[in-house]
């Protein structure tokens, strides 16, 4: 090869590699959203809400009401999730906890919900999912795994979490795969919280920003129970086991959720 030749080509090669990029990442495709455009009640062909004030395995100081407006309503195209402190069945505060079980459930995709987080103190707000079938294991929690997409402690302000919890990393072991995220106007502004999850991993994002990501270790279901279908979960607890560690302001009451969409994805449907 004449020298000049290869000079030209060694130059112009790495320009060449440059340009070639990653491939192209598969189009995502909504298939489910609420929008929240209708006053009133929660879509019932959406939504459906869990019920009770046992403490929901962490010490927690609110009954979840069922479908009552000052707990939950839609409003001026928001969901409001709302906890008061008023005494309701054996319980110092309401809230409510909605769920898409058994009307959205779903295995992989990307899961959006921009809101606005509550800021008293011994608030704990999340948004998360559980799984719909609960058989793997001994048939309960962590076995059957967890997936929090946001959640946020009111003594611990615009500071919010990521997580996933198996039998292999939970909680109750200091064994979680978990990241944190400083959003300084969490409790003021809307901001876009995201999941991303495929069959090897899952991935958290806040505005698009990624901070978080799980990975796939083996088949062993104890490590990665993430391969069937989990559904949403909306809620803001009172005190418990982690929103309590500094107390409660009694004075901060009602604090609101405000969500101002949830939609879902898939990838690769068009």
């Amino acid at each position: 090869m004449p020298r000049l030749l290869f000079l030209l080509l060694g130059f112009l090669q790495p320009a060449t590699v440059a340009l070639a990029g990653p491939a192209e990442a598969p189009p995502w495709t909504m298939v489910w959203s609420d929008e929240f455009e209708v006053d009133g009640a929660p879509d019932p062909g959406r939504w459906s809400y869990d019920v009770g004030g046992h403490g929901w395995g962490n010490k927690e100081l609110q009954f979840y009401t069922d479908d009552r407006r000052e707990n939950a309503r839609v409003e001026a195209g928001h969901l409001i999730i709302e906890a008061h402190r008023e005494p309701w069945e054996n319980s110092a505060y309401t809230s409510a906890r909605l769920v898409t079980k058994g009307k959205g459930d779903w295995t992989h995709g990307r899961f959006e919900i921009r809101a606005r987080l509550p800021d008293g103190r011994g608030t704990w707000p999340a948004i998360w999912m559980l799984p719909t079938t609960w058989d793997l294991g001994d048939g309960k929690w962590p076995d059957n795994g967890e997936i929090d997409i946001m959640e946020h402690v009111g003594h611990d302000l615009h500071r919010v979490h990521a997580s996933t919890h198996t039998q292999k990393n939970q909680w109750k072991n200091n064994t979680q795969r978990t990241a944190a995220v400083t959003v300084p106007d969490a409790t003021t502004a809307f901001h876009t919280y995201a999941l991303e999850w495929d069959e090897n991993e899952i991935r958290m994002f806040v505005d698009d920003r990624h901070y978080f990501t799980s990975r796939k270790e083996g088949a062993d279901w104890t490590a990665w129970p993430f391969f069937r279908d989990f559904h949403l979960v909306l809620n803001v607890a009172v005190g418990g086991d982690w929103g309590a560690i500094k107390g409660i302001d009694t004075d901060a009451f009602p604090q609101r959720l405000v969500v101002d969409y949830v939609r879902v994805y898939r990838a690769g449907l068009r």
